[in-house]
């Protein structure tokens, strides 16, 4: 603590001359002056609270006396948010600096103690704001490439967008402004971490939000949503007013609500599905565009499986390109989905009985096991010549699998970035 000797005077009045109160301002009301002005600058430029920015400047001001003065932790520093005067006091007294050297003392803690605290302030600020918006849309501007990662500018701040939250087959470039979904919020030291995300489901969920006033005012309900990113999306949908039909809302007049989603998801497909509670009906809804008959939906509880028999002609659209059609329509009602024809379905049964009648008979099990794959086999390659179709799949949709992963499958991702150095 300073003593009575010190050049830092304790308790001493501010000396004050009428006509200088009245006809010039002093230079401590200028140093105050100057102050509240710079207050108002830095709040406004960073955009936080003036108070914050107060309690800055009286920190590091605190800190900057103490070690000056030889001062203890009580001594603080109080600005009048008024007039800008300061108070500077400890357990002993107050202390009375001549303005320039509370000026001097001012700027040096505003340069190297306030830094800190605004830009964790304005972190707060930001992080605030991005950690409300999480699972909502932002738009941003595509602004650089980093590794792997695009970094997104989102105005007042950044975003990471991972090569695993792209789509494949999108075709991006630098400056190119688009809509992305904020997945996740951190804060990382004094900066804020936000990741977005152009490949999540509920990117197209927040789409049909922003697009289908019946579903932003709780009309419609998006009951579930699956995707395989750049190709396919089912949409299930439930109207809680029977007089709004939610499959027709969502598309709009003339197409114009799904072209407005489909248009920003670059062409992607979109199949909006009307939900129902029955899971045979579900499955004819999820297997669209195929047409399905209810009656040859056998649901099995105990394995959670789902029999689908269909006609030769509906077998391409039930299954789907590589079989994502059924593997959407599985995820999408929770259950596995195995997509058969009749023919085909009781020929697969004939080879299983046959396998167990050799079996019975003795005959060597490994034998008996080539012959029982060979079998099925030569079915699969039957399907594929009466559908013509080489890419199809083997008509089971597995639930709980997702689509290809491009973590998992570096070549599943085919993006290019254009403008990317």
């Amino acid at each position: 603590m300073p003593t009575a000797t010190s050049s830092i005077p304790r308790g001493e009045p501010k000396q004050k001359s009428k006509s200088n109160a009245h006809n010039h301002q002093t230079p401590s009301a200028i140093v105050n002056s100057e102050l509240l002005a710079y207050v108002d600058v830095i709040a406004q430029e960073k955009g936080v609270e003036r108070e914050l920015v107060f309690q800055a400047i009286e920190g590091a001001m605190a800190s900057a006396i103490r070690k000056k003065i030889g001062a203890g932790d009580d001594l603080v520093v109080r600005i009048d948010r008024k007039d800008g005067e300061f108070n500077i006091q400890d357990s002993e007294g107050e202390y009375d600096l001549p303005p320039a050297e509370l000026g001097r003392i001012a700027a040096q803690a505003t340069k190297q103690g306030i830094i800190q605290k605004l830009r964790e302030a304005e972190r707060d600020v930001v992080f605030d704001d991005f950690d409300k918006r999480v699972t909502k849309i932002v738009s941003g501007k595509i602004q650089r490439f980093e590794g792997e990662n695009l970094v997104i500018n989102l105005g007042k701040t950044e975003a990471i967008l991972p090569r695993e939250e792209r789509v494949r087959g999108e075709n991006l470039h630098i400056g190119q402004t688009v809509r992305l979904l904020v997945t996740d919020v951190k804060k990382v030291g004094t900066r804020v971490r936000i990741v977005v995300s152009r490949a999540s489901a509920d990117l197209v969920k927040e789409l049909f939000r922003l697009e289908v006033p019946e579903i932003a005012d709780g009309i419609i309900e998006v009951k579930r949503i699956v995707r395989d990113p750049g190709y396919r999306t089912k949409v299930a949908v439930l109207s809680h007013d029977g007089k709004i039909d939610c499959q027709g809302a969502c598309v709009g007049v003339r197409g114009s609500r799904i072209r407005a989603i489909t248009d920003e998801m670059n062409g992607e497909k979109v199949d909006i599905v009307k939900w129902s509670d029955s899971l045979e009906e579900l499955v004819v809804n999820a297997l669209k565009p195929a047409e399905i008959d209810i009656d040859n939906i056998y649901p099995d509880e105990e394995t959670r499986s789902v029999l689908v028999l269909v006609d030769e002609k509906q077998l391409s659209l039930a299954i789907g390109k590589r079989g994502q059609n059924v593997r959407l329509a599985s995820r999408l009602c929770g259950w596995n989905i195995d997509i058969k024809t009749r023919a085909e379905y009781e020929s697969e049964e004939l080879t299983m009985r046959e396998r167990e009648e050799r079996l019975q008979a003795g005959e060597d099990p490994a034998d008996v096991e080539a012959w029982f794959e060979g079998e099925l086999e030569r079915i699969k390659q039957q399907r594929r010549a009466t559908t013509g179709d080489e890419d199809l799949g083997d008509g089971h949709g597995d639930a709980g699998v997702p689509p290809t992963d491009p973590k998992q499958d570096p070549k599943a991702l085919d993006n290019t970035v254009e403008g990317a150095q």
